[in-house]
């Protein structure tokens, strides 16, 4: 009873039972919505200038195509494998012009094809830290990366001499040491040497 007493109310609001949706799927329409959002599609981790490398992980979405869309990593070669493509290079283009590069493939077998690539790990770019650190070895760079956040994620052993730490970089085919004080730096002091790391950078703790 309580259920039919509901459904007349209902009907005298004007509320009659599918024409809710109805109403609800016109006023979506009019609003340029859609009724079944696709889903939320990660961030990009770097800038529109990035340049991808061998080892980065890319997700190609290609609009209502979903057999196109998927992550995959870029080849040692530099290349990516897309079905209907086969191999794509990759890198050495910001991932505005891969997705141009694609779009421009796919015009032969889908119509108006509509590409974005987002870089969703970085893992070409590399900085290097060694010597009495807990974690030796390779550190993936993210964008705007400081020597100090390297070095927390390196961690010291008890030995590091953490006042005589540098960063060994070569530009131009010379090599430079920039001399990184920690125990000033998580004072607030030297901030100038806390640098931002490029690719192939070396952190020395002694």
């Amino acid at each position: 009873m309580k259920a039919m007493a509901a459904v007349a109310v209902a009907m005298l609001l004007g509320f009659v039972p599918g024409r809710v949706d109805a109403q609800n799927a016109a006023q979506n329409a009019v609003l340029g919505k859609t009724a079944d959002p696709s889903p939320s599609q990660p961030l990009s981790v770097v800038g529109p200038s990035y340049v991808i490398g061998a080892d980065d992980v890319l997700l190609v979405s290609v609009w209502k195509e979903p057999d196109l869309t998927m992550t995959l990593p870029v080849r040692p070669d530099g290349n990516i494998s897309l079905p209907l493509l086969s191999d794509v290079p990759a890198a050495g283009l910001s991932p505005t012009q891969l997705a141009a590069s694609i779009q421009e493939k796919l015009r032969k077998y889908v119509a108006d094809p509509r590409v974005t690539v987002i870089v969703t790990q970085i893992n070409s770019q590399k900085v290097y830290v060694t010597g009495e650190v807990l974690h030796t070895g390779a550190i993936p760079l993210l964008p705007n990366m400081t020597v100090l956040q390297a070095l927390a994620d390196a961690g010291f052993t008890q030995f590091a001499n953490t006042r005589g730490i540098y960063v060994l970089r070569t530009e131009s085919g010379r090599q430079q040491k920039i001399a990184v004080n920690y125990k000033r730096l998580v004072k607030g002091q030297a901030i100038d040497q806390n640098v931002i790391l490029k690719p192939g950078d070396t952190i020395v703790v002694p």
